[in-house]
């Protein structure tokens, strides 16, 4: 699958690579995939979670080792 953006979060510890990803997709158009690479295992719920809170679509998460590659779908803009 491609993305339109990539995120480092390796080494982060819960919740960083959540707020990382949250800050990076208010930056991106609705519709842009965010491609989040992390190694805090707990990412595999939280990003989910995140996702469905926020309003994206969680694509799913590829593992590569002890590295977790998450792909999210922006989702339209929250009315303010």
């Amino acid at each position: 699958m491609d993305w339109d953006d990539e995120l480092d979060a390796q080494g982060l510890l819960c919740p960083l690579p959540v707020l990382r990803a949250r800050k990076r997709l208010m930056a991106m158009a609705p519709g842009a995939v965010l491609r989040v690479v992390a190694t805090d295992r707990a990412s595999v719920v939280d990003m989910p979670h995140f996702c469905a809170q926020e309003g994206h679509t969680y694509l799913g998460c590829d593992e590569m080792g002890e590295t977790l590659a998450h792909i999210i779908r922006r989702g339209e803009a929250r009315p303010s």
